[in-house]
């Protein structure tokens, strides 16, 4: 009798036991995680409410150390509208409202006084403080609702990348960068009043399906890294009167990308002031070009990496090559005789470029550019991402794949480019670039990012070798040497193109396309920079326009994430 009697007790025990636990994880649900619903509901004492005031999930940015910094979320106000038919004294109306919230005297009298019409705005995004005072004048036929917008609090920063919301027809949603490849995760549904206690008791399994999806964004950006490329990236332009500027800040390891822009950019909290809607795409994802002698690297690490060249390997540079009937030279048509690999980098010589691609053979050439990834999107989780265009690889004629060879003839987006520079920069592996580190799921789940590792493209040896050609000239060549870092080893290539004429028919004589691409520490990389000036003037190559602002990156994210020196 006495072991039915506990049996009973330890049954009841856990049954009660779980019913707390139930309680207390309905209490979180409805407490933590839909806060903002009864705040909502709690505002209402004094504030009228829409019935659907908007909701969206947050974007954010990170420091170094992991702590997030807001990129996007919402800002609560209020809106001033009046009833025209219900108001007794518009005059005496104006007088009460702008002794609070100055307004435009003739602007609303001119809605006051439309008699028909039971609804006018007068003001919006007006701080909550200011609606309050306004609704305790209590004045029939004021109406002060609360609303909710989108806001970025770091108006201009990364806002390519953020994008912004817009109208297509009556769907108010994400249009461009993380806001629209991110539309179904930062989309929150219509939250109408229920009793709190009945919440309690309701379908669990309902509520948790009902917030699937749901999620903020964490992204790879680095506040610190992004707003020093930013200004670095804008006083270059300025300096050289460019068309248009981007540069990318990547880790060519995990394809983590820590800063991205481009220049001229705009504000994502007045998108209304630009005139040409064309700024809000990025053009670093969607944009292609002809990168020119930055590619090099590539052919160089293709030849070395089949066998058909080394390091040291020499051939007679007579300042041209005929290839199809066609001259391809240098940029200086100078004969230099016997040079080396060495020289076809630290000189940029096109002739070089097109020996080592002859070596090659046009098959086993196209075949290391596929492998470099520029047959394919690179995946980056950013929308409308273009693809290369590179028909000429696939050309018979040898002309098409000797001028690809040196970055002319193929049209590269900049996000292709650097995810293909990589591959030379981190042993030899083809990554995948992505912005988006986390999503964080509104029922308490976080989720981080998985990137599949990648293909390998280049034996590790070539990749050490490339490299260390690349750091040679960094050391004695660019800029007479005079910017060798004595403790750290930088590898760099810059790059001029000239610019295909709108719809085909040859090169404009007078535009150029500036590039540079550089990886540090060398044989341990864990930077990689892209930067391109389009059309600059007073300067006719990268190295002069590009060379200083790479330069000052570098020692930036050296110093700031305090980099062990490599020699």
């Amino acid at each position: 009798m006495r072991s039915n009697h506990a049996w009973r007790i330890r049954v009841m025990s856990v049954c009660i036991l779980l019913f707390a636990l139930l309680i207390i994880g309905r209490l979180y649900y409805l407490q933590i995680l839909n806060k903002n619903v009864y705040v909502d509901k709690a505002d209402r004492q004094y504030l009228a409410t829409g019935t659907n005031i908007f909701n969206r999930g947050s974007i954010f940015f990170q420091n170094k150390d992991g702590s997030l910094v807001s990129a996007a979320t919402l800002q609560s106000g209020v809106i001033i509208a009046l009833n025209p038919t219900q108001l007794v004294d518009p005059e005496g109306t104006y007088s009460q409202i702008n002794a609070i919230f100055p307004i435009d005297h003739d602007t609303f009298i001119a809605k006051a006084t439309k008699k028909n019409d039971p609804y006018e705005e007068i003001a919006t995004k007006v701080s909550t403080d200011i609606g309050t005072q306004i609704s305790n004048l209590k004045i029939k036929g004021v109406q002060v609702i609360k609303e909710r917008w989108r806001f970025y609090p770091g108006g201009k920063t990364a806002a390519h990348i953020i994008g912004i919301l817009g109208y297509q027809g009556d769907d108010y949603a994400g249009r461009y960068g993380l806001e629209r490849q991110f539309e179904s995760e930062l989309l929150r549904k219509d939250n109408s009043y229920t009793n709190f206690f009945a919440q309690i008791f309701s379908d669990i399994k309902t509520a948790a399906a009902d917030s699937k999806g749901e999620a903020d964004i964490v992204t790879t950006i680095e506040t610190t890294v992004q707003s020093t490329l930013e200004h670095i990236l804008a006083s270059t332009t300025e300096k050289w009167s460019a068309q248009k500027a981007g540069a990318i800040v990547m880790n060519p390891k995990t394809g983590e990308i820590y800063a991205m822009e481009e220049y001229p950019t705009f504000d994502p909290n007045h998108p209304e002031e630009q005139k040409d809607s064309s700024i809000f795409s990025n053009g670093l994802i969607e944009n292609r070009y002809e990168m020119g002698s930055i590619i090099k690297p590539l052919t160089i690490s293709a030849g070395i990496d089949a066998g058909v060249i080394t390091a040291t390997t020499t051939y007679y540079d007579a300042g041209y090559v005929i290839v199809n009937n066609q001259k391809i030279k240098n940029f200086d048509d100078k004969v230099r005789g016997i040079v080396s690999m060495q020289d076809v980098l630290s000189q940029s010589l096109n002739v070089g470029a097109a020996f080592v691609e002859q070596r090659l053979g046009n098959k086993k050439f196209s075949e290391y550019f596929t492998g470099f990834g520029v047959r394919e999107k690179t995946g980056i989780d950013l929308p409308n991402e273009g693809r290369n265009l590179i028909s000429n690889l696939d050309s018979p004629r040898d002309i098409e794949h000797v001028t690809a060879s040196f970055g002319q003839g193929i049209a590269l987006t900049p996000i292709s480019t650097i995810r293909a520079e990589a591959v030379v920069a981190n042993g030899g592996i083809l990554v995948i670039p992505h912005i988006v580190k986390s999503l964080d799921y509104t029922i308490g789940i976080n989720k981080n990012t998985q990137i599949a590792a990648g293909n390998r493209v280049l034996k590790p040896s070539t990749s050490e070798t490339v490299g260390r050609m690349l750091t040679y000239s960094v050391d004695h060549v660019l800029s007479g040497g005079s910017l060798r870092l004595e403790h750290y080893s930088v590898a760099a290539k810059t790059g001029t193109a000239q610019i295909a004429k709108p719809g085909g028919g040859g090169y404009e004589e007078d535009q150029f396309m500036h590039t540079f691409v550089g990886y540090f520490p060398t044989y341990d990389p864990q930077f990689i920079i892209l930067l391109y000036l389009k059309n600059p003037k007073g300067a006719q190559f990268g190295s002069e326009t590009l060379t200083l602002p790479f330069m000052e990156m570098v020692k930036f994210l050296i110093n700031y994430y305090q980099v062990p020196p490599d020699r």
